[in-house]
């Protein structure tokens, strides 16, 4: 289906939901309505052509058989069913009862549907729709669009994009960030280039495992499995494909649930909660990752939940390595994938994360955040970050950045990290309309250029290529003398004793000699320093911006004196106008 169906189908929702609501909810809440009686209404139309014989199995083994579900899931087709008699359009047939049965009717389904329904918290609004009389008006609106809103009309990853610019506009309605909870799809496809494209080989013809430690609505993976098997990919497999994801927000928790269900796929592969401190998947290991984790966020109660013992530590073996600072938790998403990597299979694990630009350098020697670094680079994770035009995403004009991490990185790139400067405007188009913090798109022949940059992994403008060390330092402590009021040198044990108010640090490259850089860089600004013999510690950031400076000449002084002339001269023509 094209953009344009999927917004005429959007405002058709919409439209629904004004004619009916407007009177009883603001805009902002249509949400709490509108989004699980588009789900409702996506599931009853699946199981209309199979209600009779669910009917017929249910009352033929309800009372006995104790697990009746594999059953009611085989005669529907879907790990899914509703054993109440009611459909959306039967329930029509008794306006008098309607509230009763209606109840009935989402009580009879299965137990993976009464959750999406509980994370939508649905049950508060039926209350609110039966006073105010606009329930029957309601149900029968939706059913009379069952047909449109179907599987079979509107394919899953179309259905994404509606409920992506429904969630929009109400949070628009609601001045809330719109778009919170999604990626733009241009990066994501982006992504999908960069995290399959150097693999289709070895991915052809086996099952393989996607995960979304934050998955959201479940977008990044509708790309990445669409993107693997779609006929025109360079990859076209016909594997099978099973996704996993993790999500905290009960809403958007719901819509991916629903999403996987409708893609015959089993329900227990979306995990609700924190993955930081509730891991939803301790035992699995995958194939490919792929995120937006949350950047600039604190995870105090991920902490709180997390710390153990009267000295409150971390013990869980995926963050033994450090902890961030409290108040943006983004590289601890990338410690959590790093524990879910393959180490035992030929393919191994390959993930890509967006993040902004603190994960590249926050942090001294000895922090969590380049402990994390440390960790990531000097096991020869990283294979690339690629820097992101600004204003490329709905609700930050940050800077941003995605990071390549893999175990199994090809020959010519082990021990090597590539730098990619996508962030100008060769790579990227101006929208003619902003939408919230987006003013700028990255069309596909601009993906495709990036991935070739990726691919070709050789130097240019706008890529660099580096040794992991060139990014580690050894950090030195410099110690000075203590000297008394008339210079002289104060002695402990036949030795100068320390002053602490001239100690100094310096970060020594890791590829240069420590004795080396300090009689050059140190001793002729401080003849008197020494090298303290305190601990020594290695330390990892990337100064994104460092290796892509550009020098920029000043404006001439003519120049500047021509602009500050025009602007008089256009003043002045303004006061004679308001004099006149």
């Amino acid at each position: 289906m094209t953009q344009q169906n999927n917004s005429i189908i959007v405002n058709f929702i919409w439209q629904v939901a004004d004619d009916i609501l407007r009177d009883i909810y603001v805009k902002g809440k249509y949400r709490d309505v509108i989004l699980p009686m588009t789900v409702l209404t996506r599931i009853d139309s699946e199981l209309i052509e199979t209600k009779e014989k669910v009917l017929a199995e249910y009352a033929k083994f309800k009372d006995k058989i104790t697990n009746i579900q594999p059953i009611l899931e085989k005669a529907t087709g879907y790990a899914f069913y509703n054993t109440s008699p009611f459909t959306l359009k039967n329930l029509l047939k008794d306006p008098v009862n309607l509230k009763a049965n209606f109840k009935q009717y989402l009580n009879g389904y299965s137990s993976n549907i009464q959750d999406i329904l509980l994370k939508f918290k649905f049950d508060n609004q039926i209350q609110t729709l039966e006073e105010s009389d606009i329930l029957f008006t309601l149900i029968q609106k939706f059913s009379d669009a069952s047909e449109k809103l179907s599987p079979k009309s509107l394919s899953n990853h179309d259905m994404w994009y509606v409920f992506e610019e429904l969630i929009r506009k109400f949070n628009e309605e609601n001045n809330e960030e719109a778009w919170e909870h999604f990626t733009p799809r241009e990066v994501i496809l982006l992504m999908t280039n960069l995290l399959f494209l150097p693999v289709q080989d070895q991915i052809k013809n086996k099952p393989l495992s996607i995960y979304d430690p934050c998955v959201g609505s479940g977008g990044m993976l509708s790309v990445a499995k669409e993107f693997i098997q779609w006929d025109e990919s360079n990859i076209h497999s016909n594997a099978n494909i099973f996704t996993f994801g993790q999500e905290i927000n009960p809403e958007t928790y719901a819509l991916c649930k629903a999403d996987m269900l409708l893609k015959w796929e089993r329900d227990n592969k979306v995990a609700y909660g924190s993955t930081l401190s509730a891991d939803g998947f301790p035992d699995e290991r995958f194939d490919f990752i792929l995120t937006n984790p949350p950047y600039g966020k604190s995870w105090k109660t991920d902490q709180d939940k997390l710390a153990t013992g009267k000295k409150k530590e971390i013990l869980d073996h995926r963050f033994t390595v450090g902890t961030p600072r409290i108040n943006d938790g983004q590289l601890l998403f990338i410690l959590h994938m790093l524990s879910k990597m393959k180490h035992d299979t030929p393919l191994g694990t390959r993930i890509a994360s967006v993040h902004n630009g603190s994960a590249l350098f926050t942090g001294d020697a000895g922090s969590g955040e380049s402990e994390i670094r440390k960790h990531i680079i000097e096991n020869d994770y990283l294979e690339a970050i690629i820097a992101l035009p600004k204003d490329l995403f709905y609700n930050t004009g940050i800077g941003t950045y995605i990071w390549v991490i893999a175990n199994r990185k090809p020959t010519h790139k082990k021990g090597k990290i590539q730098l990619i400067n996508a962030t100008g405007d060769v790579f990227s188009e101006k929208r003619s309309k902003s939408l919230w913090s987006k003013r700028y798109d990255i069309s596909e022949n601009w993906i495709k250029k990036i991935y070739e940059l990726f691919d070709g992994f050789h130097e240019s403008e706008y890529s660099k290529i580096f040794d992991n060390e060139d990014f580690g330092y050894t950090q030195i402590i410099v110690e000075r003398p203590k000297r008394d009021e008339d210079g002289i040198i104060l002695t402990k044990k036949w030795k100068p004793e320390s002053d602490a108010d001239l100690r100094d640090k310096e970060n020594i490259p890791l590829k240069e000699d420590i004795q080396a850089y300090f009689e050059r860089e140190v001793l002729p600004f401080a003849p008197d320093a020494w090298i303290s013999d305190k601990e020594r510690k290695i330390w990892y950031e990337i100064n994104f911006n460092k290796y892509f400076y550009e020098y920029t000449p000043p404006r001439s002084l003519e120049e500047i004196t021509r602009d500050i002339l025009a602007l008089e001269a256009e003043t002045d023509g303004v006061l004679k106008e308001i004099i006149s």
